[in-house]
């Protein structure tokens, strides 16, 4: 259950929303073409997933909801296993006095499994959610930071710079620390956790 997928989708549409952004600023204002000449920048995601304070209280939340199903479901999974074997030694000593008791226990067996495939279903759905929630807060939360950041820098483009997408980048033009302690001075603290997850195996 990994997050760097979502945060990285977070950022790419942020980062291309500003851009759009400033094109049409620059569209309204009658300047497509700035006197200057396109300015464009790059965000290193690497530093950025491992540097943004939202990102690691966010991969923590995640990580607790994600440990906490396993344990769940591995707990159920022995349970499960425990009624199996009980039930397989009661029948090879004969401890079932009628046909009706055997189908009873066997019945009984089958509906525990049912439940926790059931409960497996709905806590990955919960946790598939809660991924979901967390990367449009992220997306957001740097959409919103590059929103107020470009009035000033008014960069025609910001690019995203993972493993070597970018074969030349001039490191001049690497604004990442900019970006990390900008939106790190916003974050507010840690992120809400939804209570979803909380009732597990109920």
């Amino acid at each position: 259950m990994k997050t760097t997928l979502f945060l990285t989708a977070a950022i790419a549409f942020a980062l291309a929303s500003c851009n759009q952004a400033s094109q049409q600023e620059a569209a309204a204002n009658g300047d497509s073409k700035p006197n200057t000449g396109m300015r464009i920048a790059y965000v290193q995601l690497d530093t950025l997933m491992s540097q943004y304070k939202l990102y690691k209280d966010y991969s923590e939340v995640l990580a607790r909801k994600g440990t906490n199903i396993q344990n769940t479901l591995e707990q159920k999974q022995r349970t499960l296993e425990q009624h199996a074997n009980a039930m397989q030694k009661k029948y090879e000593s004969n401890g079932f006095t009628t046909r009706d008791e055997l189908e009873r226990a066997q019945n009984n067996l089958q509906k525990e499994q049912m439940e926790l495939q059931e409960l497996a279903e709905r806590l990955n759905g919960e946790f598939n959610a809660e991924q979901m929630r967390i990367n449009e807060e992220a997306r957001d939360s740097i959409q919103a930071f590059l929103k107020v950041y470009n009035q000033e820098k008014k960069y025609d483009y910001v690019m995203v710079k993972a493993g070597d997408n970018l074969l030349i980048a001039n490191p001049d033009y690497d604004i990442t620390a900019e970006i990390v302690d900008g939106l790190n001075k916003r974050y507010k603290g840690k992120p809400a956790e939804s209570t979803g997850l909380k009732k597990m195996g109920e």
